[in-house]
């Protein structure tokens, strides 16, 4: 399972709109950076923003996920409470093909600032902005950056098309635009 490299990257961006919009060069500077690296994508994470809160001292239940869980924030910048939690989305729209596994990990200047990003895998044929979960570890309040660079995507071709993939399942997260909170 081959890790794609940027041309494989760029073409597939380019010509079969696996990423938009695509920055096909790596931007850098004076912020996080974001666009096309070497065997990746770093994504930006967008303005939308699901903080964590305890006003209404709702729980935490996946199975019966409360809105009252979260205030919603919009602007250039987010301020994460310490050891809280947000959401939030990629500005890129996603087209998984169907031979691909696409694994997300965190952005470096976060992670050395006690950030943590987590996304679940991008299974073959998902499509959809992508919800990242945000993590402050720190007892320090912390910033994200909208439209800057949150996590890396890497791209992992099998060694053939899957039987059934995330469309054929009509998964539940499909298409997702915004924030997508928990669904049963």
């Amino acid at each position: 399972m081959p890790v794609m490299p940027d041309t494989w990257i760029r073409r597939m961006a380019t010509e079969r709109g696996m990423i938009e919009p695509f920055v096909e060069t790596q931007r850098r500077e004076g912020v996080i950076s974001y666009g096309l690296s070497s065997y990746g994508y770093d994504a930006r994470v967008g303005d939308e923003f699901k903080i964590f809160t305890n006003v209404d001292s709702a729980v935490v239940d996946p199975k019966a996920f409360s809105p009252q869980s979260f205030v919603d924030r919009t602007g250039p910048v987010a301020i994460i409470p310490p050891n809280s939690f947000a959401l939030a989305r990629t500005e890129e729209y996603f087209r998984i093909p169907r031979d691909v596994l696409v694994v997300c990990l965190g952005k470096s200047t976060y992670a050395r600032c006690g950030i943590i990003v987590n996304v679940t895998p991008l299974e073959p044929e998902w499509e959809g902005q992508v919800t990242i979960e945000i993590s402050n570890t720190t007892p320090l309040p912390a910033k994200v950056y909208a439209g800057e660079g949150i996590c890396q995507f890497l791209f992992l071709q099998g060694a053939g098309p899957c039987e059934v993939s995330y469309a054929d399942r009509r998964g539940k997260y499909m298409a997702q635009r915004g924030v997508a909170l928990p669904r049963l």
